[in-house]
């Protein structure tokens, strides 16, 4: 069964002076405050699509390590993922670095890499972030 998740952001004013923010709708998780200065130069407290992005990325990641380490017979005691999204003004994202610590019972630091390197082809954030087709529906209030 296909399953839909939403999130919604809300912008006023133009990109450098203005400000926003986005909810986690569909988990009604929370609000965040979004500024350009907290995407391209601190986060003083603020979220960025960026950070968004690497959330997504770390859990999604972790969870195709989880499930292809069981369906190999060693199901993990422990992963600890980071995803670093790296963002360029002027250029967008350039590169994203996936980091993870597990401990498998069992299992040997190459099956563990092998593992973890099949987990970031099959994750499908990672599979969505290599090029999928974008379509946009826009309309004026």
């Amino acid at each position: 069964m296909a399953t839909t998740r939403t999130a919604a952001a809300h912008w006023e004013g133009p990109l450098f002076g203005g400000q926003g923010t986005v909810s986690l709708e569909s988990s009604k998780l929370g609000t965040f405050e979004v500024t350009w200065p907290s995407r391209a130069e601190s986060p003083d407290g603020r979220t960025s699509p960026e950070e968004l992005i690497a959330a997504a990325h770390s859990t999604c990641f972790s969870m195709a390590l989880s499930n292809g380490l069981a369906q190999a017979g060693s199901p993990p005691q422990r992963l600890d993922t980071r995803a670093d999204v790296t963002f360029q003004p002027g250029e967008g994202i350039t590169g994203i670095h996936l980091s993870v610590r597990g401990s498998v019972p069992g299992m040997d630091a190459g099956q563990f890499a092998e593992a973890a390197r099949n987990a970031k082809e099959g994750c499908p954030v990672s599979q969505a972030l290599k090029g999928v087709k974008i379509t946009l529906d826009a309309s004026l209030e």
